[in-house]
């Protein structure tokens, strides 16, 4: 599914379609993140350190639970 089909505040992790804004931090297949919201054609996003990261809405991602390893 893509990213801007699902529910804000879930978990993801993404699958294909890895593109970020200049600058931003990098994010790799299978990574599991927080979905925020999306923010124009980028989301907010959160990594396993709590880091932001931004990745495209329309990135194919699949929901998944929290990770147990997740400290935030």
């Amino acid at each position: 599914m893509k990213l801007c089909e699902c529910k804000e505040q879930s978990w993801i992790s993404v699958k294909d379609d890895i593109k970020v804004p200049p600058g931003a931090p990098e994010i790799h297949k299978e990574q599991v993140l927080k979905f925020i919201h999306i923010d124009g054609m980028y989301s907010l996003c959160h990594d396993i350190e709590g880091k932001i990261v931004h990745l495209v809405a329309w990135a194919e991602v699949e929901p998944c639970k929290k990770p147990t390893y997740w400290g935030k």
